[in-house]
């Protein structure tokens, strides 16, 4: 697994939960590996955003995630909400994950991740401004 330049995004990983930080960091190096395989990604920049850990490339829209006490079984995948990302990846894998309004994907401590749909809505928000243009993002409806 990657390790964590930024000591400020490590201090948070660090206070969250035992069990949530292991769900966070393999979120995290899902991020970071398909960041890594998807051309004309460049530099993935790892930092905070209100005060949740942050990713950013110059061609992609911000994906952050987190954990809430509020909620403590449940983690998530943000994304910025004024995009058509989740509203695309509900239409594409309504039946695949739980959505937050228009700005996340809902994970429960107990659940698997599904792994490829994962990575392939990182790769439309860390491509979003490559893609924004396209219908559906350019990857079509989902095959019934």
């Amino acid at each position: 697994m990657g390790k964590i330049g930024n000591p400020e995004v490590a201090k948070v990983f660090n206070n969250y939960p035992k069990h949530i930080r292991q769900k966070l960091l393999f979120l995290r190096q899902l991020l970071l590996e398909t960041a890594s395989q998807t051309e004309g990604v460049g530099t993935l920049e790892e930092s905070l955003k209100w005060g949740e850990p942050s990713y950013l490339t110059k061609c992609g829209s911000t994906i952050r995630m987190d954990w809430k006490k509020s909620k403590p079984d449940k983690y998530y995948l943000f994304f910025h909400c004024k995009t058509k990302l989740v509203r695309t990846f509900k239409e594409r894998y309504r039946d695949t994950f739980k959505f937050e309004g228009n700005r996340a994907i809902v994970f429960h401590e107990d659940e698997d991740i599904p792994v490829e749909e994962l990575k392939h809505c990182i790769t439309l928000s860390l491509t979003y401004h490559r893609i924004k243009h396209l219908p559906a993002l350019g990857m079509g409806t989902k095959q019934t």
